[in-house]
């Protein structure tokens, strides 16, 4: 991996500009969060499309609904928290019930607005929309994994969800990636255990296992930006070659991604495992990568984990 940060938020809105560019449908809806999604420029080359309701988010994704049914594109685009959080019925009923092409994408999501506290978090917003069928849910890891997935979304006729992290994280794929929903990859092999991770955490999982490895274990590390659909043959292939599994996530351990593999495994191949993520509390307020490290999703906590099943 390359040791140079970026922010995925970059990445995001990057896409964004060139797809409208050559694709006229493409607008993007905001309650007021222009800057904090990125879309400064987006604004400034198509003011026309973009539709700034104001802190208005359950307006925000009726919008969106509306802007789909008369044959846009819209992203609608706004922090994590407040787009999951107060527009659950819109996303429910709008979005996924009518089947509508919403993009979803939301901003700083987990403990991505740390120093602001509980209700800036967003780490529910996994295990609220697992519920919803019909809606994709993606978590990218990187800048390559996000502008790939902003093109399939813009691709697929239906609804998602992106998170798009605040956090700057280092390359792990380059631009060769495509993304296809229902499909995670082994980015890095090794027959001890698996550690399946997502977002933000994957490069720590990573991290993990280069310290496993100077004690001379070495597991396997799963890149899972799919979290809704999931890929369960891949997720059951690792249970049967390294017959260990760790699950990592910027959210609530409660239905999230750790609980996506828990289900499958327990009725299909049975597996030792851990779920690492927030363990059913509010997280306190404090700095995005202290807030991993309090919860255990640090390097060396992500390694104590795997050492646990072996």
């Amino acid at each position: 991996m390359n040791a140079e940060l970026f922010d995925c938020r970059v990445a995001f809105a990057e896409t964004l500009i060139e797809l409208a560019e050559t694709d006229e449908r493409v607008v993007v809806v905001v309650n007021d969060s222009v800057g904090s999604s990125n879309l400064a420029e987006f604004q400034r080359r198509f003011p026309e499309r973009t539709i700034n309701v104001g802190i208005a988010e359950q307006t925000m994704v009726g919008v969106g609904a509306g802007l789909a049914l008369s044959g846009r594109i819209p992203f609608v685009s706004a922090a994590a928290s407040f787009l999951t959080g107060r527009a659950t019925e819109q996303i429910k009923v709008d979005a996924a019930y009518a089947n509508t092409n919403v993009k979803l994408c939301g901003q700083s999501p987990g403990m991505g607005y740390g120093a602001l506290g509980a209700t800036h978090h967003s780490i529910e917003d996994i295990s609220w929309l697992r519920a919803l069928p019909g809606l994709t849910i993606i978590v990218p890891a990187d800048p390559a994994e996000t502008s790939a997935a902003v093109r399939w979304m813009a691709a697929h006729e239906g609804p998602v969800y992106l998170r798009v992290s605040r956090l700057p994280v280092p390359n792990i794929f380059d631009q060769t990636y495509r993304f296809s929903p229902g499909r995670g990859r082994v980015v890095r092999d090794g027959p001890a255990a698996t550690v399946v991770a997502n977002g933000v955490c994957l490069t720590r999982a990573l991290e993990a296992a280069n310290l496993l490895a100077e004690q001379g274990v070495e597991i396997r590390v799963v890149s899972m930006p799919s979290v809704q659909p999931l890929d369960e043959d891949l997720v059951l292939a690792c249970a049967a070659a390294t017959g260990r599994l760790v699950t990592v996530e910027e959210g609530q351990v409660s239905g999230g991604l750790g609980a996506a593999v828990a289900s499958l495994l327990a009725v299909k191949r049975p597996t030792p495992m851990r779920i690492l993520g927030v363990p059913g509390v509010f997280a306190p307020t404090g700095s995005e990568p202290w807030l991993l490290d309090h919860f255990g999703m640090d390097p060396a906590g992500i390694a104590a984990a795997v050492r646990e099943l072996l």
